[in-house]
């Protein structure tokens, strides 16, 4: 016998609610019927999963400010499999982001001096907020898998003298990858292997207010394929080395440096700023076997909640999915009551956490991030295949999965202004009939009877 466990968000007020076949609304008779095909004979990418950043700010808001209880609960609720929603990918910044209380890198060293054999690299800061709390995820969570990009190379090995604007200084290309080999072997000594990092966070954007990088494609190319790499195979480190990490908007950037370094490049990352998600199948059918990564996208104050702030990320985290990618990582995983803290000097911010933790009152708060989030990270585990979805009605967005005990994950969001009849089936039997509200979603682990 199929058996199904659901669970259903419609708005502000239910969200990612447990739900029975029994409580779902019967099918309306005076509608259309839009029908949603699976087929798990058609497979495509395996997932490591879904997360978002321990950034500095996010790791001293749960480690510091909120208690041990508070502590406990919001990191079962985001990793454990069981008692939470599963987040099995952290990527983890280099030294300071945006979201950091200092500016900050592995290797500073006073105006006008160098440190060539990195003799003063450490990664102690890591050590107050950021590997406690990652240690703790890998617990709750063995299946978790590390990322970590850095926002700019330390400020001596740049144009700018700066970890904020500047590019890297050609002379540094050995000396910074020996940079990411010592934060790799520092982290695995911490019991954290990395499974992945890109060269530079959103190489083509060179902020004025917190640290950044510019590098274009053919540096990138060039420091990957002439000492990234090279290093790592020197020092025996398997760590994936992924491109790019930026927007969907210039796909014509990864394409060069996989033409470039395409037998050192084991992937692309991408962020959702820009351009539309297609971007990510047309770089993927270019070289095939190069995996695809969505490694950063944030909700803010600039989206209102429910609609549009849930939808957008329900819609596009569909979307990231049907177009290839093996994660789905959202920003920060906490912010404050002021969508901080950020770097000094950095303004307003506008961004939103995963959870929000109140400085002033200690509160613990689940935003629409971990609800929306939770849709595909509660049902779609570590290693499940993506398989064909089709849906006769444009409004009905899917994406499944099966997972590696054979249950099937299907998502589904109701993009149109209407109330709709969906009915599923899988292998052309028809499993489960329902009426979707306007922008509403739905998650379903389906157990076939096998």
């Amino acid at each position: 016998m199929t058996t199904f466990k659901m669970y259903k968000s419609t708005g502000e007020d239910e969200l990612f609610v447990s739900v029975s076949s029994d409580q779902l609304q019967p099918l309306a008779s005076d509608m259309e019927t839009a029908t949603i095909l699976l087929d798990d004979q058609l497979t495509y990418q395996d997932m490591d999963g879904f997360g978002a950043s321990f950034t500095d700010s996010s790791a001293y808001l749960i480690n510091q400010i909120l208690n041990e209880e508070q502590r406990d609960e919001v990191m079962n609720r985001l990793f454990h499999p069981e008692k939470g929603i599963g987040l099995s990918v952290i990527r983890n910044p280099m030294g300071a982001s945006d979201y950091a209380r200092t500016i900050y890198s592995y290797n500073d060293m006073p105006e006008q001096q160098t440190d060539p054999e990195l003799a003063q690299f450490s990664i102690a800061h890591d050590e107050g907020d950021v590997i406690p709390l990652t240690q703790k995820a890998l617990a709750l969570n063995p299946e978790l898998k590390l990322f970590a990009s850095p926002w700019s190379a330390p400020g001596w090995m740049k144009t700018s003298g700066s970890m904020i604007t500047g590019q890297l200084k050609t002379e540094w290309y050995p000396v910074y990858a020996e940079y990411f080999v010592k934060y790799i072997q520092a982290y695995t000594e911490q019991g954290l292997p990395i499974h992945a990092v890109t060269p530079q966070n959103e190489a083509l954007y060179e902020p004025g207010h917190y640290p950044g990088m510019l590098m274009p494609a053919e540096a990138q190319a060039d420091f990957i394929k002439n000492h990234l790499k090279p290093a790592f195979v020197k020092n025996d480190i398997s760590t994936k080395i992924l491109c790019y990490d930026h927007n969907w908007d210039q796909p014509d950037y990864p394409l060069t440096v996989l033409e470039q370094a395409g037998e050192e490049v084991d992937g692309v990352a991408w962020h959702w700023y820009g351009g539309d998600a297609s971007a990510q199948t047309k770089v993927y059918e270019a070289f095939a076997g190069k995996e695809v990564h969505f490694t950063e996208g944030s909700g803010g104050e600039w989206i209102p909640p429910f609609e549009q702030a849930f939808s957008n990320v329900m819609r596009t985290g569909i979307q990231i999915l049907r177009n290839y990618s093996k994660s789905f990582v959202l920003w920060n995983m906490a912010l404050d009551e002021n969508n901080g803290p950020t770097v000094p000097g950095f303004g307003r911010s506008t961004c939103r956490g995963i959870v929000q933790v109140n400085q002033q009152t200690k509160e613990l708060t689940y935003t629409l991030d971990y609800y929306a989030l939770a849709h595909f990270s509660a049902l779609i585990r570590p290693k499940a295949v993506r398989i064909e979805s089709t849906s006769s009605n444009d409004s009905i967005l899917s994406v499944a999965f099966k997972n590696i005990d054979g249950s099937v994950a299907l998502v589904l969001f109701n993009d149109g202004k209407e109330t709709e009849n969906v009915q599923i089936n899988l292998r052309n039997e028809e499993l489960l009939c329902f009426q979707m509200e306007s922008k509403s979603a739905i998650s379903i682990l389906i157990h076939p009877n096998m």
